[in-house]
């Protein structure tokens, strides 16, 4: 039986939640919640962080003055804590000069009495001096420890004897790829009890749906402090819940206002920024990949579920514990081996008119208009991947090259009378045992940056768009022509429109390509664009 006297609830929604809307909370909603936390028996509010670097706009709670502080209604009873990167006080000169900067104030003077620090294994003892300034000047002083479900039991234990060496107040690990299960959190904190002595906290994510459980898993072994944040909000899966926390920690607890309030504000954000446990994420914390890949591929709508899982596969162990932005675009590319195909396009190609359906809504539009061009005309037609809004009878080919896509639509490619044009030997082997029976033509794809070029068998292509995979065949089969319908492109700031800008500007560029001309609407400015009607 948990003893709620001896557990220290903290949120740190503010904090947390902050990279969604950077930091930027309407005090009114910030006093509410404070309001809410209280009546909610929540013993520690972490109000955001204090930053050094300041690019970019970020509001109030990313830097977490004293005189922001001051300015909001803190009810009594509730401890004030900040957060600061320990790898901002790594920047400057000295620890004791970026502290300088960042406390001007001792804790007799601020509304906060706690601080801690977010850091690295390899951090750790650097920052370790920061403890004795602070405590001088009446701070209590905590640690987050990041990522700590990869270090080992020596590691650990080793840290252990380093902290008891200092005033720390309390002593955190953070589940930081969301990974862990409720012995190996009870694990870390017997490894931590090696020399420390003082308050173990936890920090959990939700990846697998056991940050709750992660939670009571570490209490019951020792641990005295928690997190949570409000409707788990924090970046990808999000955290425990701290509606749930008190729920389970208090019989009384007052949430009526705290659920008011998740209502009005948190229930809408939770809804436009999508954070919380799903398939992505809990893959992540199965294969112990950091979750900023995913929360970035579902904030940039470039990347289909083919793309994220794809990305996930290729991130799997070591490569994806540390979050790059290079390191995201180069897994989400499959082929990066030279061309592998066998198929020549130009022999059925050569001198032939070429239409391409797209995805777009207009080939639905005007597929009446777009069948009778087909059969007045009997261009070799094109369909991407799925595309069925015409008769199949009309479909000379169906092109396909992203595998997992492939695998999800194979099914429907045995179904279809029209032959496929795919990167077949380029296909993992469980792919290419799908396909085994199916009548497909094998050309060849690469991927390099800033290029588009063919040759007899294959391509090299900037990304792996089945539309510039198609672009390609086109092209090296000796296309007389290349039309394309359903191109219609996406609303303005649509990060997919610069991705088909770069394919169509390549393109453009080269003298070794037809022209491509749209016969229906297409936002694409660098496409020539006709009526199908007039056709």
């Amino acid at each position: 039986m948990i003893n709620r006297k001896e557990i220290t609830v903290l949120d740190c929604t503010l904090r947390d939640g902050g990279y969604y809307n950077s930091w930027d909370f309407p005090k009114n909603v910030v006093n509410q919640y404070l309001k809410a936390m209280k009546a909610a028996g929540v013993d520690v509010v972490e109000v955001g962080f204090r930053f050094i670097d300041n690019f970019g706009f970020k509001g109030a709670s990313a830097f977490t003055t004293d005189d922001y502080m001051r300015s909001l209604e803190i009810p009594d009873g509730i401890r004030i804590a900040v957060m600061v990167n320990g790898g901002d006080l790594l920047k400057g000169e000295t620890v004791v000069s970026a502290l300088e900067q960042l406390f001007p104030e001792t804790a007799a003077d601020s509304p906060a009495s706690l601080v801690r620090f977010a850091c690295h294994f390899h951090e750790f003892k650097k920052i370790l001096p920061a403890v004795d300034w602070l405590v001088e000047r009446g701070y209590e002083v905590g640690f987050n420890l990041m990522q700590i479900a990869a270090r080992s039991e020596d590691e650990v234990r080793a840290l252990s004897r380093s902290a008891a060496k200092y005033p720390i107040s309390v002593l955190y690990f953070a589940d930081s790829m969301g990974s862990m299960s409720p012995d190996h959190a009870t694990q870390i904190v017997n490894w931590l009890r090696d020399s420390w002595d003082g308050d173990i906290g936890i920090h959990t994510h939700d990846n697998l749906g056991l940050a709750l459980s992660n939670t009571k898993g570490a209490i019951a072994a020792g641990a005295t402090w928690v997190d949570g944040t409000v409707t788990g909000m924090g970046r990808g899966p999000g955290n425990a819940r701290t509606e749930e926390l008190v729920i389970e920690l208090t019989n009384n607890a007052n949430i009526v206002p705290l659920l008011v309030l998740i209502r009005e504000y948190f229930a809408p954000m939770k809804h436009k920024f999508q954070w919380g446990t799903n398939p992505y994420y809990f893959l992540c914390g199965k294969y112990g990949i950091h979750p900023s890949y995913v929360q970035q591929m579902m904030q940039d709508n470039r990347y289909s579920e083919e793309d994220i899982l794809s990305v996930i596969e290729n991130l799997r162990n070591e490569k994806g514990k540390k979050f790059s932005a290079d390191s995201l675009k180069s897994a989400r590319e499959n082929y990066k081996d030279a061309q592998a195909g066998n198929w020549c396009p130009k022999e059925v190609f050569d001198g032939r008119e070429v239409l391409i359906l797209g995805t777009g809504a207009s080939v639905n539009d005007h597929n009446k208009a777009l069948e009778a061009y087909i059969r007045r005309h009997n261009p070799i037609v094109l369909a991407l991947n799925t595309q069925d809004a015409l008769s199949e009878d009309l479909i000379t080919f169906r092109v396909a090259c992203h595998h997992l896509r492939l695998l999800a639509d194979k099914d429907f490619h045995a179904s279809s009378s029209s032959q496929l044009i795919a990167p077949v030997s380029q296909l993992p082997e469980t792919v290419r045992r799908e396909y085994a029976n199916m009548l497909t033509n094998d050309f060849g794809i690469k991927i390099a940056d800033d290029e588009m070029s063919y040759s007899n068998t294959g391509c090299t292509l900037p990304n792996s768009l089945v539309a510039a995979y198609a672009f390609a065949i086109a092209a090296s089969g000796g296309a007389k022509t290349i039309q394309v319908a359903g191109f219609d492109g996406y609303s303005s700031g649509d990060a997919r429109n610069n991705e088909m800008n770069e394919i169509l500007s390549l393109v453009g560029d080269s003298e070794h390509f037809p022209e491509i001309i749209s016969i229906t609407p297409t936002k694409y400015n660098s496409v020539t664009e006709v009526s199908v009607y007039a056709l």
